[in-house]
């Protein structure tokens, strides 16, 4: 039932409850209160203590009108004992006042502070009492919800006692297809009893309470596990063509390899291989820590589409890291006779034109670029794989976009989306249910670990002298920036003046300049320079953070480092690390730093495995944009919060299987409850 069926909700009401996520009624049974308040008893006046909230009452003693900086008019309030309160207002009426006359009976409720003149209330709720004293008091706890603006807390609470009341008189039917056997535990209540319980508890159901909540989380999450695998049994469903990399070719690739593969990289491209090789697309999700070495796995994904005779298309998210993975990527394929080509949004006129036509008819069988591979005028001949790098830079729109490109005859492509961010356990199992894993959990050898260090602000020269000393030695630094502009509120130093202020400070030192808002050549130039050692020190936003491989550049300072997730901050210190001699990260921040801050920075300097940090990192930010992005598309929750309720999750995909196996009817009623329409952005 929509909420602007109810008597009393206009059209204004219902704009502002659509802020808040509620249309219907059921979504204002989920819309889980903040915290609740005991108006069930009288606290007496002499009983009140300052930050409470209580509802107490007491006769009109005095109206008085103060003047001082906020013109306020005091009631006081007094009881038979002596005790009195005062009530202030800031805002009122003439007919207000009138009302307050000494002699009459009030009962109020708001949060008791120190005043200038005794205890007292700021504009709390209020009403006059014209009979008994003790009659009228509530007989459940008072729920507060959020909010927004132009709604009000009466407004959300009228609302839930019209859900609850149309439930209990049977005027809607709410299902609750989770038995005993398949709740969390058989001592959680049912769907009914928690929503009653959140919204209109008594006192002494408190403890109960999150119990309730962690019912309706538990249905949630299982709506959308049940989403993301009835995606996947529809995507099994799909055909795709089979690819087969032949032994002697495999054998040439490896061959020509500048270095050896990994134990993991062989596990993880026996997996591909054994995926590619099936009648129905491959949905595999590659992670691995920075320098883990994806790019060579992608690269020989790529080389066993090509010699079945499709086409490869790779989707980076800056013309960078599509720059550098054509770089490697066409090193590695060209000997084996496999052509590769770049499409960057740049490429004009003649030049787009023909690379369009060598895609069109099949003459370049790896295709690598950005946001450019989707546009509508590029169309391949025969796309066998997608592989995405890199995936929660993209909007989910974006991917399934290339993806149906290669739809050919009902064959779609296999996908291989890859990610040097880490994913959380609990966030996978979330958010990625629909997808196989695979994870390269060993670096190659010869990579050391960074040693990170935490600095003060104050101490910046001291780090800049340490930079003309570095060079001097013939290595390479990075100096990381977290803005573009001058922002003094923010504390952060601008990549512009901090370059300046270097090249000043270090007249020996060639220092370059990158950010985001340089045309593509002109980073490319810079880039280039950087690489050749025609520069010595690059001052950069974080347009660096992924993809940049510049082995001679051991030394990276990232400054104001606090302002940085976790995940970002292992990212960017993964730049450096990468080639013979020891190699720092140091990390400035401004002081004083927060406690979150703090904890952030100790956890990189003690851990280089980025699976750990991604884990602390998802502890420390809880269920926030981890990556930045939102990976699925799917709307976020409104009952669950994660990691808090992670270990609902087991237990939720058991619940799932059986559901799926048992009652086919409850996955649709759950995900149209839960998910609605969203869903289908969930395909990746």
């Amino acid at each position: 039932m929509p909420v602007s069926a109810v008597k009393g909700i206009g059209t204004h009401t219902c704009a502002r409850l659509e802020k808040l996520g509620i249309a219907s009624l059921f979504d204002i049974l989920i819309h889980i209160p903040l915290r609740y308040e005991d108006r069930t008893r009288i606290t007496p006046l002499d009983r009140l203590s300052v930050g409470e909230r209580a509802l107490t009452q007491g006769v009109v003693e005095s109206v008085e009108l103060v003047q001082g900086r906020r013109h306020s008019a005091i009631c006081r309030i007094g009881e038979a004992g002596g005790a009195s309160l005062n009530l202030r207002f800031f805002h009122y009426t003439a007919r207000q006042l009138s009302c307050l006359s000494p002699g009459v009976q009030l009962r109020c409720f708001g949060e008791v502070r120190p005043g200038p003149f005794g205890p007292e209330m700021v504009h709390p709720e209020y009403h006059l009492l014209t009979q008994d004293l003790s009659a009228g008091l509530d007989r459940h706890l008072t729920a507060t919800y959020p909010t927004t603006d132009g709604v009000r807390q009466q407004t959300l609470r009228a609302l839930a006692r019209e859900g609850l009341r149309r439930i209990d008189e049977g005027l809607a039917v709410l299902s609750d297809r989770l038995d005993a056997d398949a709740k969390p535990t058989p001592a959680h209540p049912n769907l009914r009893e928690a929503l009653r319980l959140l919204h209109r508890p008594a006192p002494m159901e408190e403890p109960l309470l999150p119990a309730a909540r962690e019912r309706l989380a538990f249905e949630e999450l299982l709506a959308q596990r049940l989403g993301l695998m009835r995606l996947r049994a529809e995507t099994r469903q799909h055909g795709a063509p089979p690819l087969r990399l032949p032994l002697s070719l495999a054998d040439d690739f490896r061959a020509g390899l500048p270095f050896p593969l990994t134990a993991a990289q062989q596990r993880v491209n026996a997996e591909i291989e054994r995926d590619l090789g099936r009648e129905r697309p491959m949905m595999r999700l590659l992670q691995g820590d920075v320098g883990s070495g994806k790019t060579v796995v992608a690269a020989r994904a790529a080389l066993t589409a090509v010699a079945s005779g499709w086409q490869v298309a790779v989707m980076a998210p800056t013309e960078l890291l599509a720059e550098q993975h054509f770089a490697n990527i066409s090193v590695w394929l060209a000997p084996l006779g496999v052509q590769t080509a770049l499409l960057l949004g740049r490429f004009k006129g003649q030049q787009r034109i023909d690379r369009l036509e060598q895609i069109r008819t099949g003459d370049v069988g790896v295709i690598i670029g950005t946001h450019a591979l989707f546009q509508r005028e590029v169309r391949f001949d025969r796309l066998g794989l997608v592989i995405i790098d890199e995936q929660h830079r993209f909007g989910v729109h974006q991917r399934l976009a290339l993806r149906d490109k290669g739809n050919r005859e009902g064959l779609f492509p296999h996908q291989l989306i890859m990610t040097a961010t880490p994913i959380p356990r609990t966030r996978a199992m979330v958010d990625y249910a629909d997808l196989d894993f695979s994870i390269i959990d060993e670096l190659p050898p010869g990579r050391t670990a960074v040693k990170t260090t935490a600095t003060p602000g104050e101490r910046r020269g001291e780090v800049i002298a340490r930079i003309a000393d570095w060079v001097a030695r013939g290595r390479q630094a990075y100096w990381v920036c977290t803005l573009i502009d001058e922002s003094e509120l923010l504390q952060c130093e601008a990549a512009e003046n901090t370059a300046q202020l270097l090249r000043d400070t270090l007249p020996g030192v060639r220092v370059g300049l990158l950010h985001g808002r340089l045309k593509g050549g002109d980073k490319d130039a810079v880039m280039q320079q950087f690489k050749q050692r025609e520069l010595d020190l690059l001052v950069s936003t974080t347009v660096i953070e992924v993809g940049v491989d510049v082995p001679n550049a051991g030394l990276m300072i990232i400054e104001n480092a606090e302002r940085f997730g976790l995940a970002q901050l292992h990212q960017l210190r993964g730049r450096v690390g990468r080639g013979p001699g020891e190699s720092f990260c140091v990390l400035l921040y401004q002081s004083p730093l927060s406690q979150t801050a703090r904890q952030r920075l100790d956890i990189l300097r003690r851990s280089h495995d980025g699976f750990e940090i991604a884990e602390k990192d998802w502890e420390l930010r809880g269920s926030g944009e981890l990556l930045g992005t939102r990976q699925t598309g799917v709307a976020g929750f409104r009952t669950a919060e994660l990691p808090r309720d992670g270990g609902l999750l087991p237990r939720v995909a058991e619940v799932c299987d059986r559901l799926m196996r048992e009652d086919p009817t409850a996955p649709e009623l759950l995900i149209r409850r839960w998910v609605g329409q969203s869903m289908h952005y969930a395909e990746v």
